[in-house]
Formats: structure tokens, C-alpha cells, sequence
């Protein structure tokens, strides 16, 4: 049967919740067609700080990953002398694990065996406890990671269907990856007040609100918080293992931005290494599956679509249902994971590329942290505006008190606040930002700002948003037409 009309469309698909990302992205490619055509607007350009993508923001990319890759895609190069030896070197031995040394050939559907072995040694030197290759499996993206991982774990019917416990705020595009699997959303509120902490209470409160609705097998969280900017210390991850062993529940831990930890006196601490050095009981029987990318904040290859998991304490039988349903994808693609195993297995000291990409690394970092300052500085200056210090990742995400006027206009036009907000933000001063994903706070608002971007681009946005923000507490933005 042809789909010609929507009910024909998959209702489990049709039954996806509404993007207010995708509206405020489709509004911001109108407007950017609109000054290509000479349309008058009061600024020039738009500016996306709505979600995470260094490249398109400017940043430098990472040399050393760039020229490998290159040198892959073009093995001519490697008898170009322009490229650094150790360039050649990895170019070389990264094309002998591919078949027919093309990067133009499938993989297995689980990832190259040699990228696979690369994440073990990383997650191992990382941690200190032994990792294994065949509990890697490598993916289009740590999202398509997760979305294999719950749909092992989706069954049952009404009251019996699976349930994934999910913090919120959560990544925004949390919402359609569970709901395409097939789950029903439990959310735990984080705790604003304690710059986003995960709350062992509110963990518990979530569980009773699911009886009768669902059955919890999962609780996903993220460290560092996206979009929160919160990481938690050793103690809260330890109260969430002790509570996923206590309720039966598979651990799923998002850590794609380990690698951005900036908050003073505060440390990447990955959830197998806490698990590890914890009780022996504990250590052999939660289960756990960690995530990590190549969108991380150094790297930031979000277009390369890479990413994996490592599954912890999984029945072997399970495990092969993994590289069994990563088969419907035949396989990642192959400059993905090459990018992977640059990014667990960098430059070494000694290594010709080492200081170039030591500077590089450094200079992200140090732009991400100085980022994070600035915005602290001046949006809590705006009134109505209140922002949480961020400890690590790479966004900020503070919450907006609005005047009664913006959100009876919200009401009228089927949206929440702070999508209006944002819609008005786009139109006004082409900013594009990303409005908050609260779960059942409806009366609480937030902004979802990117901070990985270069400073200079951050002061402009801050000039822009400061200057609508102060127009619509004065009354003085113009009115959406309802």
C-alpha cells in the first residue's frame, strides 16, 4: 500500500513528539534565504550556538587527524613530503586494517577489529581495569549506540512496556531516539538549585510515578551534563550504581564530553571505573553500557558519524543480539572509525605532530573554559536571567523568569515560552539558540546556548541576546502574530 495520506505513516512514528529544534532550524534556513536574496534585516548573518558543532562554528579542526585521514582517502599522499612522518606512519598502518586497504570497503558490522582493540587499550589506561574489543561496538554516532542498546531493551504492551528512566533536562534529541525505539520516557528531575545534581530522591520519586504505566529497565544519565554543564564527583556516581543494582537496572552513561571538565576541583570520572573500585559484588553484576564520540569537544567530528559503546557485565548471548542488530547498518563508515582511533590514540611525546596537536587541543579547551566565565559574567547580569555554573561540556543553560505577556502569548500560539522566545531571539537578532527540555516543569524556562565557539562569536551573541532580552522585559518586542 502506497503512504498516500498520514495514515499510512507508522503510528509509532506519527506518535514522535514535535521538535521545536527542527521549527527554529526550519525558520533559520528561511531567514538566511531571505538575506541571500537582499532581504533588510537588522543583522547580517544568523548565528547557530543551538547545539554542538565546532567546525560550523569556526574552530580549528585537529591537524593531525585531518592529514591522516586525508592520507587514507588519498594514499597517493603518503609520498608527499609536506606530511609529518608520524602522519604517514598511522596513514599507513590504519589502511593494512582495512580490507582491500581502501577506505572504500566495508567492515564488519561491529567496527574494525584494530579501532575496536584501540578503544580497549584507551577505556584501560582511562580507567585502570581491564577492557575487551568484543565488548566494543562501534556506531554512526554515540545516538545510534544508544538507540541499538534500548531497542534490545524495548518489549511488552501498555502497562508492560519497557521504561527508561531519563533525567531532565536531557541531550534534545533524547526525546524522538527513546520514543523511535519504542520505550516510554520516565524523567527524574535534576536539581537546578544545586547546579543540576543528580538527586537520589528524585531518582526514587520517579519510579513510584511509572508503576502502572510502564516497566523501568534502564536509567540513562550524562556525564559531563548535557545540557546541563554539570559533572558529577565520585559520591553521586557511586549513589547512582548503588541505585541501578538496587532497582535491576541497565546503566546507561552518556560521557561524550569527558573530555571537557573545566569546573574548579572537579574531574572526569568515567562510571566503570567508580563501578570497578567499588564492592565486588556490585563490580560483577551492574550492567552497564558507556557511550563516548568523535563529537567530543576536542575533536569534534560531528559530521564523521562515529561513536561506541562498551558493554560491562552483558550475558554473551545478549552481546551477540548487539553485533547482530548493528548488522542492519552493515557498517559504520570507515573515516568515522579511523577518527575514532585517532581520537583514543593521539600524538605521542616525541611524535613530530605531538606539539602542534597538543596547542591545538589546548587552545579548545582553553576557549570552552573561557566561554564558560564570560557567559557566568554577564547573562546573570540580565534581569529575569539565572544561570548555573558549569563544571564541564559545552553548553550553558540558564533559566529565564518572563513577563506574563510572552507567555499568555505562548499559550495562544500552542508553545511553551521559551520556544517563543527562541523564535523571537531568531527573528529579531538571528540568533539562533535552543530552547529548554524540562520534562514536566512547564513552568519552568530555560535557554540551551553553545559556549564551543570562537570569542569572538560569543560576544556577539551575548551583545544580541542582552539587547532583545532587555526589549521584551521593557514591553518593547514586537508580538508574534497569532
Amino acid at each position: 500500500m502506497k503512504m498516500t495520506s498520514l495514515q499510512h505513516v507508522n503510528p509509532t512514528v506519527r506518535g514522535m513528539r514535535d521538535s521545536p529544534q527542527t521549527m527554529l532550524q526550519n525558520l533559520a534556513e528561511r531567514i538566511r534565504k531571505d538575506i541571500s536574496l537582499g532581504a533588510q534585516k537588522p543583522f547580517k548573518k544568523v548565528i547557530d550556538v543551538s547545539s554542538g558543532d565546532p567546525h560550523r562554528a569556526d574552530l580549528q579542526h585537529v591537524s593531525f587527524l585531518r592529514q591522516v585521514l586525508a592520507v587514507c582517502v588519498y594514499p597517493q599522499l603518503l609520498e608527499d613530503k609536506c606530511y609529518p612522518l608520524d602522519v604517514k606512519i598511522r596513514a599507513q598502518k590504519l589502511l593494512e586494517a582495512c580490507d582491500g586497504a581502501s577506505v572504500g570497503s566495508y567492515t564488519a558490522s561491529s567496527g574494525l577489529r584494530h579501532v575496536r582493540q584501540s578503544i580497549a587499550e584507551f577505556i584501560q589506561r582511562r580507567d585502570g581495569v581491564p577492557s575487551y574489543a568484543q565488548n566494543i561496538f562501534i556506531s554512526a554516532g554515540s545516538q545510534r549506540a544508544i538507540m541499538i542498546a534500548v531497542k534490545l531493551l524495548a518489549s511488552g504492551e501498555g502497562n508492560t512496556r519497557t521504561g527508561v528512566l531519563i533525567p531532565a533536562p536531557c541531550p534534545h534529541m533524547l526525546y524522538n531516539v527513546l520514543e523511535e525505539a519504542g520505550v516510554v520516557l520516565v524523567p527524574y528531575q535534576l536539581t537546578e538549585e544545586k547546579g543540576w545534581a543528580v538527586d537520589l530522591d528524585k531518582l526514587h520519586q520517579a519510579l513510584k510515578a511509572a508503576q502502572g504505566n510502564c516497566e523501568p529497565r534502564a536509567i540513562y544519565i550524562s556525564n559531563p551534563g548535557n545540557p546541563t554543564g554539570h559533572v558529577q564527583d565520585r559520591k553521586s556516581i557511586e549513589e547512582v550504581i548503588q541505585f541501578a543494582a538496587a532497582e535491576r537496572l541497565l546503566l546507561l552513561a552518556d560521557e561524550v564530553y569527558q573530555d571537557s571538565v573545566y569546573g574548579k576541583d572537579r574531574e572526569f570520572i568515567s562510571y566503570k571505573k567508580v563501578l570497578f573500585e567499588m564492592d565486588r559484588e556490585l563490580a560483577e553484576t551492574v550492567q552497564l553500557i558507556s557511550f563516548h564520540s568523535i563529537s567530543s569537544t576536542c575533536i569534534g567530528e560531528c559530521g564523521l558519524r562515529a561513536g561506541y559503546m562498551e558493554v560491562v557485565n552483558m550475558d554473551p548471548e545478549v552481546i551477540y543480539y548487539f553485533d547482530n542488530t548493528l548488522c542492519g547498518d552493515i557498517s559504520t563508515p570507515v573515516t568515522g572509525q579511523l577518527a575514532l582511533d585517532l581520537m583514543v590514540n593521539p600524538p605521542q611525546p616525541g611524535d613530530p605532530s605531538y606539539d602542534t596537536y597538543i596547542q591545538e587541543t589546548f587552545f579548545t579547551l582553553a576557549t570552552l573554559s573561557h566561554n564558560a566565565q564570560l557567559v557566568q559574567e554577564l547573562i546573570n547580569k540580565l534581569p529575569g536571567v539565572k544561570c548555573q555554573p558549569t563544571l564541564g561540556g559545552i553548553y550553558v543553560f540558564p533559566r529565564l523568569h518572563l513577563p506574563c505577556g510572552i507567555k499568555e502569548q505562548a499559550k495562544l500560539l500552542g508553545l511553551k515560552a521559551d520556544v517563543l522566545y527562541c523564535q523571537k531571539l531568531l527573528e529579531e537578532e538571528g540568533v539562533l539558540a535552543g530552547a529548554g527540555e524540562h520534562g514536566e516543569m512547564t513552568d519552568s524556562f530555560h535557554l540551551r546556548l553553545c559556549i564551543l565557539v570562537p570569542h569572538d562569536t560569543l560576544v556577539e551573541v551575548l551583545a544580541r541576546l542582552a539587547s532583545f532580552h532587555c526589549r521584551l522585559m521593557d514591553g518593547t518586542v514586537t508580538p508574534t502574530e497569532v
